[in-house]
C-alpha cells in the first residue's frame, strides 16, 4: 500500500525554489481606472503600536497588547505628462474638499500581463506632491511625486498564476 501524495502546492516548500515577483511592473488604479505609468511607489505599510504592562502579582514579565493602528503615505512617482486628472485631484484637497477615493496599487507578472498581487488603500487623498525637477542640462525624465494619505491597507492575491517553482 502507497502513502497518499500530497497535492502540489505553488507556494514555497522546504527544497524549492520559488521566484520572487519582480518590483518593476505594477500600475495605480483610482477607482478601479488605470492612472499614468509609475516609475516608483513606496511607503506601503502599517504600523501596529503597542502597549508594555506589567502582569499582576508576576513583576518580572512585561506583557504587550496591541494599540492604535498607522498607516503611512503612499509615494508615487511619475513622468510627467499632459493629463490634469491627478493634479484636478490634488486641487479639490487644497481647496478643502477632500475626495476619498480607492486607490489600488496591482503587481504584474514579468510579462507585465498578469495581476499576481494588488495592494488596496482605502478611502486615500493626496495630501502632497512636488513638480519635476528641471534641468536643462539633463536627458532624464521629467518626474513628479504625489504623496496619497489612507485609512486602510488591504492585500489581495492577484487572479495570476503564482511564480514559477
Amino acid at each position: 500500500m502507497t502513502a497518499p501524495v500530497a497535492p502540489a502546492t505553488s507556494s514555497a516548500q522546504p527544497g524549492n525554489w520559488v521566484d520572487p515577483y519582480r518590483a518593476y511592473n505594477f500600475k495605480l488604479l483610482i477607482n478601479n481606472v488605470v492612472e499614468g505609468h509609475f516609475t516608483e511607489v513606496t511607503g506601503l505599510g502599517v504600523k501596529v503600536e503597542r502597549i508594555s504592562y506589567r502582569e499582576a502579582g508576576n513583576n518580572s514579565i512585561v506583557r504587550a497588547i496591541p494599540s492604535r493602528v498607522s498607516y503611512p503615505p503612499v509615494t508615487l512617482k511619475f513622468g510627467l505628462t499632459g493629463s490634469p486628472d491627478l493634479w484636478e485631484w490634488l486641487m479639490t484637497a487644497v481647496e478643502g474638499r477632500v475626495s476619498r477615493r480607492n486607490a489600488s496599487i496591482v503587481l504584474l507578472d514579468s510579462s507585465g500581463s498578469t495581476e499576481v498581487l494588488r495592494w488596496n488603500l482605502l478611502n486615500a487623498w493626496p495630501q502632497e506632491w512636488y513638480g519635476a525637477p528641471l534641468d536643462a542640462m539633463s536627458r532624464e525624465l521629467a518626474i513628479e511625486t504625489l504623496s496619497l494619505a489612507h485609512e486602510g491597507l488591504q492585500r489581495e492575491a492577484g487572479s495570476g498564476p503564482a511564480p514559477a517553482a
